[in-house]
């Protein structure tokens, strides 16, 4: 069996509260934090199960709640979610959805 390399960059990931892309490495340490704002890497707001209309704002269902979002927490379940590229919006968000419907079905006129 192979080990999984815990050194490897998730890839292209961005930071909630400056934007500032990053690089970080596939596990995410409790006492990460942003080069850029020092805001804490593993929180809610940088995973990729976060939801704000979800119930506890959470789409993983067997997640703890967590009351503060912005702070890092212990959650078993976290994975930085991916940054948009440039100009584009972040998968999952409600602009991007309609943005792809958008481009199947053009644009509905008003």
């Amino acid at each position: 069996m192979e080990k999984e390399n815990i050194t490897e960059n998730v890839g292209l990931a961005s930071c909630f509260r400056c934007k500032k892309e990053l690089t970080v490495p596939r596990i995410v340490s409790r006492t990460d934090t942003c080069p850029s704002c020092g805001a804490d890497l593993r929180c809610c707001r940088n995973c990729r199960f976060y939801d704000g209309a979800a119930y506890n704002a959470c789409r993983e269902t067997q997640a703890e709640r967590v009351l503060d979002k912005q702070r890092s927490n212990f959650c078993d379940f976290f994975r930085f979610r991916e940054a948009a590229p440039a100009g584009e919006k972040a998968p999952g968000t409600p602009g991007a959805a309609r943005d792809k419907l958008e481009e199947l079905f053009g644009k509905k006129k008003t």
